[in-house]
C-alpha cells in the first residue's frame, strides 16, 4: 500500500508486467524486447516508470527511458530477516521486504 501511494505522486498508475527474459536470448534479442516494449511504454506518455528487473534489460530500457525524457525510478525496500530453530536442529528463515522509497536512475 505504502508503495502504491507514493506512485500516485507520478499520476494514474498503469501496469505493464515486466517480460520474462530468456537467460539464453542475444544481447540482438533483449535489444528487440526492450524495443517492443518502449513502443507500448511511450503510447502512454508516462510521467515516470519503475523499471527493475533482468539486467541488461533494465539498463537498456532505462537509457531509452531516459533518452526520451522519462523519468525512471526503481523502488527500494529494507529487508527484515526472522530466524526460526526448528526441532530437527535446522533453521527456517523469512524475510520481509518493506517498501522505503522510489530512487531515481
Amino acid at each position: 500500500m505504502e508503495q502504491i501511494a507514493a506512485a500516485q505522486v507520478y499520476g494514474e498508475l498503469k501496469d505493464i508486467p515486466f517480460p520474462a527474459v530468456d537467460s539464453k536470448a542475444t544481447p540482438v534479442e533483449v535489444a528487440a524486447l526492450v524495443e517492443d516494449n518502449l513502443e507500448k511504454i511511450l503510447l502512454l506518455k508516462p510521467v515516470a516508470v519503475l523499471c527493475q528487473g533482468e539486467l541488461n534489460y533494465t539498463v537498456e530500457m532505462v537509457e531509452r527511458l531516459k533518452s526520451a525524457g522519462i523519468k525512471v525510478v526503481a523502488a527500494t525496500s529494507e529487508r527484515v530477516v526472522t530466524a526460526e530453530i526448528l526441532p530437527d536442529g535446522s533453521t527456517r528463515q523469512v524475510s520481509t521486504f518493506r517498501f522505503v522509497q522510489f530512487r531515481e536512475y
